[in-house]
């Protein structure tokens, strides 16, 4: 069993009071859309669109570095750069091209195409101000890959996938309710593929998509966070595997896993000469998405919460007390001294993209009052296949009766996933995490202002669209408590 100490990997890491980093979060200036400084963000955004001819950067002190986030989504990437306050001085996505493997997509070769053309397309002028990188990925979506040169083993195990036939095996090891205990979590995945493979055990290592992506950047294999580390069983609470896991077999694959934002080593000389970064530039312990999306809002205090309407639905809770319930797919991250208590359901924009188009949605969404309740009941997921509010692998998507008028079958369909979201910030209170007060919202939904009044009417509290909403300023901020850790 390899580990849970970085040290032995030849890096440096510094131990912090767990409440000084959460004070962190708060402390950089909310300037991330421009409402603040607005000039000088807008020099910034413009010197991104330009030639990389090495042209001085604008509106930096001198000496002053730069701080990379990237974001792997499901859909796509994107990358935020940002200076000490905050301030985005470029940013950019893309979506993955897709390649095919047999009858699947080859997903690992799609990623790894799109990180390094996102690092293309920074600016040469800002990527030699870089001083950090970090990466966030989707939760759960998990590679196994052989041990000495990182190449996958087996295809990728995604997000959503459910592997139900580990699941009675992962249920008799685990503590009951735990959080492996799902179908879609990264231990049955692991377990599953445990069993299906005969050969290649002895040499394999388990990372997540976010790892495997740093890995290509800084080149040590084997370190994860304690974020994306949660759904193979890592307990964050303690810091380590807990005991009825590190007696399986193959626990032998699991990863060393340190704090989110916590410098793992030097960019790899390649990728220095390759991109021409900085050769101090640092690669740092990344997170999930929804974790990351959860940064970048800033939401500091118990009671706040962040809900992201990417293609699924994910909200995450500031909690004082840490809820686990494998029964409603409702588990804990650690935030410094504080829990983020939540859950991610398939319901979200997926289903959106199934039946309309962007201009549809805007159109249409003009023609709804979010004030007036919709008298349409469904339950839309993309697939067969629910984590929560409701763990059920099997639930089927419910979208009908469909109206003939098509604003009125959008309106049933956003007030629907507005409902779960409410029945999921009530699961949460009544499990016994802080009762939320306000809510932000992050992804590509924070920006339906018909959708945001008809979740404020169902939901009963504030919502607002989060003062930074994307994920990659998340990892960006991740990537400056980085730096700021290696310099003390």
């Amino acid at each position: 069993m390899r580990t849970q100490k970085i040290n032995m990997l030849g890096t440096t890491t510094i131990n912090r009071p767990a409440s000084s980093a959460l004070h962190f979060w708060s402390s950089v200036p909310k300037f991330g859309t421009g409402l603040c400084n607005t000039k000088r963000l807008a020099r910034a955004r413009i010197m991104s669109l330009g030639t990389s001819r090495g042209d001085p950067e604008v509106g930096l002190e001198v000496g002053e570095r730069l701080y990379l986030g990237m974001d792997f989504g499901t859909s796509g990437a994107r990358f935020a750069v940002i200076d000490r306050r905050g301030i985005i001085h470029a940013e950019a996505k893309k979506e993955y091209p897709l390649y095919l493997s047999g009858e699947t997509y080859d997903w690992v070769s799609s990623w790894k195409v799109t990180l390094f053309s996102l690092l293309e397309d920074i600016p040469l002028h800002i990527r030699k101000l870089i001083a950090s990188i970090s990466i966030d990925g989707t939760s759960a979506t998990t590679i196994i890959v052989d041990s000495k040169t990182g190449e996958p083993l087996w295809r990728p195990f995604l997000y959503n996938e459910s592997c139900s036939d580990a699941l009675p095996i992962v249920k008799s090891i685990a503590p009951v309710n735990h959080t492996v205990c799902s179908g879609s979590s990264t231990l049955c995945k692991l377990v599953s593929w445990w069993n299906r493979v005969d050969s290649n055990k002895k040499c394999a290592l388990l990372l997540h998509q976010a790892d495997w992506l740093l890995w290509l950047l800084h080149g040590k294999l084997g370190v994860s966070d304690y974020n994306n580390a949660l759904k193979v069983g890592y307990d964050p609470e303690v810091d380590s595997y807990p005991q009825w896991l590190l007696s399986q077999q193959y626990s032998q694959v699991l990863p060393s896993v340190i704090a989110p934002g916590t410098s793992i080593g030097f960019l790899k000389e390649e990728v220095i000469t390759r991109f021409d970064f900085q050769k101090d530039c640092v690669v740092c312990t990344g997170t999930t998405d929804s974790i990351a999306a959860f940064l970048a809002a800033r939401a500091t205090q118990p009671g706040k919460a962040v809900t992201s309407l990417g293609s699924t639905l994910a909200i995450k809770l500031l909690s004082t007390s840490r809820i686990e319930d494998a029964r409603f797919g409702v588990y804990s991250h650690r935030l410094d001294d504080k829990w983020l208590v939540g859950g991610a359901s398939n319901t979200g924009g997926a289903v959106l993209r199934q039946l309309f188009t962007d201009e549809q949605l805007e159109k249409l969404s003009e023609q709804i009052n979010p004030l007036q309740a919709s008298p349409l009941d469904y339950y839309p997921l993309p697939k067969a296949g629910e984590r929560f509010p409701v763990a059920d692998p099997n639930m089927a998507p419910r979208l009908h009766p469909r109206p003939g008028n098509d604003a009125e079958y959008l309106h049933g369909i956003l007030e629907s996933i507005a409902r779960i979201e409410a029945n999921a910030y009530g699961l949460l209170k009544d499990l016994g995490a802080t009762q939320v007060d306000e809510v932000f919202t992050a992804g590509g939904g924070a920006k339906n202002e018909k959708w945001t009044k008809i979740r404020e009417r169902v939901l009963g509290l504030p919502v607002s669209r989060a003062v930074q909403t994307e994920a990659a300023y998340g990892a960006a901020l991740l990537a400056l408590r980085g730096a700021q850790q290696n310099i003390q």
